[in-house]
């Protein structure tokens, strides 16, 4: 399946369009656990929740509304979201053979008042619609949640529409 001849943004691929943009990608995270970053079926790529690091440690911790602002959540979410990038690379082996982000799931570490989960999650809308084009779109989930991992203040969880590799065979 070829991608839509309207999304001018994967024109030459993805891995083009981050040089063009000048986003360059972290070391792909490891797992904190017992499971893996990335998982196929199909067409659709699923990652495990990506967290805000750099460097192999968390960049930015706490709590929104409490210690962090939304400006600082919002670039949680452009890290959170790079490292979702760099793990589907590593899964993929190219990020050419990634069409559209479909779904985007932002969990917050917020206090019980803190009503701004929406432009928190754009720091991840913004960086997807950045690099795939506003055409491409991707529905959105998000909400808060008491505590993450590691004192994380959110988690980007995300699932793509992949070029199925010409090379598998179907079982």
């Amino acid at each position: 399946m070829q991608a839509p001849t309207g999304n001018k943004t994967l024109t030459g691929g993805l891995n083009l369009r981050l040089d063009k943009l000048g986003i360059v990608l972290p070391a792909p995270p490891t797992p904190l656990g017992t499971y893996v970053e990335s998982s196929d079926t199909g067409d659709l790529l699923f990652l495990s929740g990506m967290l805000p690091v750099v460097n192999r440690k968390l960049s930015i911790s706490g709590r929104l509304g409490e210690n962090l602002s939304v400006k600082e959540g919002q670039e949680a979410a452009r890290i959170a979201s790079l490292n979702a990038l760099a793990a589907a690379k590593q899964h993929l082996g190219t990020l050419d053979r990634l069409k559209k982000l479909v779904k985007l799931t932002v969990l917050m570490a917020t206090t019980e008042q803190f009503v701004d989960h929406a432009p928190v999650a754009d720091g991840a809308s913004n960086l997807f619609v950045q690099i795939f084009g506003p055409e491409a779109g991707h529905v959105r989930l998000v909400y808060g949640v008491q505590s993450l991992p590691v004192g994380a203040p959110l988690i980007v969880d995300t699932v793509f529409e992949i070029e199925v590799n010409p090379q598998s065979t179907p079982q």
